[in-house]
């Protein structure tokens, strides 16, 4: 195939569309071979496509890797729109000078670029059986919009200069497990997946995102194994969203990258009156675990269908922001477990309230309910949830949470929570204990209330003296008698009113007044506690 290497006469074994893109080739232009019908034009359809617009493999890949020099004032560019492509297109280990576009072609057989170089490649609403690019090295773009690739991606360890688009892209449900195999690739800039559907795992296991992943209206399914989703170690520098593709994301579905009419957004209706929402929508196990998400991650109104052993993992990651507001699972669990958050963002209905949320070790600065109302009655639900057997880190760290958002009633209320949860996990005598502490104290987390038990007693325990009146100790020098000054001198510690040493109880009224000694110590220090806690707070 050395004949036309350097001129630009096509040669002589070329058929008469392959001769037409060589020409088209070395004067930069677009060569179309399509029909102008839809249905005709569909390179997913059942319509055969003849001679007239086939073209050979090895004609493509000649002109990409050893392409003649283009006409004078012109860029060399392989631009074909509507053309069949017969045998394997294989690129593998080349260097690929031209930039090419491919729309609404139809490969018979899979498309290798494995390891190596271009610029920037563009397939456009094209049928591929398969894609393998595993350490592919791109200077700028890879856009794979609209493309239907029955046998998957392969693109581990590639290196995109730019962005890497899939959207509205078909990829999956041949014979292989994985739809898109993508473990340590490193995207520059974007990684845009938006109304992408997939049939098969989603492996992008320590990828490397250089400013943000979107996945809006991306649906993901994996009903062959345990994974939809598996992305473990991600680093993805600014967001990584997960949620609706609707009007107000029209701007970033349409990236200025995008070639003019790349990638449309298909949300009217017929008359174009209306948009529509699509929902993220995930069949299968999601793990983000060790995942680092610069900016934030948006997990919003999304769909999740997990089996019973299924989970929706998010392990140790680590973000400023996680907003999380998708519609709770039916099965499977959500886990948090180790996760660090500067600032939640969710909803009372995102969670499931059955114990299938784990969230040890999971810390976070602030908890605001971005939709409705979400009081503290129904975060310690959300806390009950995800503890089936007790432990006290989740309680503390609500409590400081409302706590450095100056909300010190709600602190309290969470650790008189927390000391109820552990009560049940006591001894019986433990348990008795803890039920008279709350009772009449609240744990010292309600100081009210022991005031208010303070008075009780004393009203109580004055009307009680005042029928049963002690003896004076030293006869004549003992001050008037007063029942009310009595009682309250037993009842208050360190302080005396001259009261409590002047008389002698005998018998119940003894009994009566160390009762009162006893628990005036310790209710006057469960209100004292109180009282220096919020002068602390103050």
């Amino acid at each position: 195939m050395s004949e036309g290497l350097e001129s630009r006469e096509p040669p002589s074994w070329l058929t008469r569309a392959e001769w037409g893109m060589w020409q088209a080739f070395v004067n930069g232009s677009e060569y179309d071979l399509r029909s102008g019908e839809e249905e005709l034009d569909d390179p997913n359809g059942d319509h055969e496509w003849g001679p007239d617009r086939t073209v050979r493999a090895r004609v493509i890949a000649h002109l990409l890797l050893h392409g003649p020099p283009p006409l004078l004032g012109r860029v060399s560019s392989l631009h074909v729109s509507g053309a069949r492509i017969t045998d394997v297109l294989d690129l593998s280990g080349g260097i690929i000078e031209p930039y090419f576009e491919m729309r609404q072609c139809r490969f018979e057989r899979e498309v290798r670029m494995a390891e190596a170089r271009m610029h920037t490649g563009r397939l456009v609403d094209c049928y591929i059986p398969r894609l393998e690019a595993a350490r592919l090295n791109t200077d700028g773009d890879l856009h794979l919009p609209r493309c239907s690739i029955p046998e998957g991606i392969k693109l581990t360890d590639a290196t995109i200069g730019t962005d890497l688009m899939l959207n509205e892209a078909t990829v999956g449900s041949g014979r292989r497990i994985r739809a898109i195999a993508a473990d340590g690739i490193t995207v520059s800039q974007e990684l845009q997946a938006s109304l992408l559907v997939t049939d098969g795992e989603v492996s992008l296991r320590g990828a490397t995102v250089g400013s943000s992943l979107h996945m809006f209206g991306t649906v993901l399914r994996n009903t062959k194994g345990r994974y939809a989703l598996y992305a473990p170690q991600m680093t993805v520098e600014h967001v990584a969203s997960f949620a609706d593709a609707n009007r107000g994301r029209s701007s970033q579905l349409r990236d200025s990258t995008t070639p003019a009419s790349g990638t449309p957004v298909p949300f009217t209706t017929e008359t174009g009156s209306r948009w529509r929402t699509k929902h993220f929508e995930c069949t299968g196990g999601v793990v983000l675990d060790d995942g680092r998400f610069g900016s934030s991650l948006v997990i919003e109104n999304a769909r999740f269908e997990l089996g019973r052993d299924q989970e929706l993992s998010l392990r140790r990651i680590q973000t400023p922001e996680l907003n999380f507001t998708p519609r709770a699972p039916e099965r499977g669990l959500i886990v948090l477990s180790g996760a660090t958050v500067e600032k939640l963002l969710d909803r009372v209905g995102s969670w499931p309230r059955d114990q299938r949320l784990w969230m040890a070790g999971f810390t976070y600065q602030q908890a605001i309910p971005k939709e409705g109302h979400f009081n503290v009655r129904e975060r310690l639900r959300w806390l009950a949830a995800a503890t089936p057997e007790y432990s006290p880190l989740p309680y503390e760290q609500l409590a400081l949470m409302y706590r450095n958002s100056g909300e010190d009633t709600n602190a309290r209320a969470v650790l008189l929570a927390k000391q109820r949860r552990r009560r049940e996990t006591l001894p019986l005598v433990g348990k008795v204990w803890g039920y008279l502490q709350d009772w009449t104290v609240a744990y010292g987390y309600r100081p009210a209330q022991a005031a208010l038990w303070m008075a009780l007693l004393w009203a109580a325990s004055a009307m009680y003296f005042g029928a049963h009146p002690p003896d004076p100790l030293k006869g004549d020098e003992s001050p008037h008698w007063n029942a009310a000054l009595y009682a309250l001198d037993l009842l208050l510690p360190v302080i005396t009113i001259g009261q409590d040493n002047a008389w002698d109880p005998k018998g119940g009224p003894q009994w009566v007044a160390a009762g009162l000694i006893l628990l005036g110590w310790i209710l006057a220090t469960t209100v004292a506690t109180g009282a220096t806690r919020l002068l602390r707070r103050q």
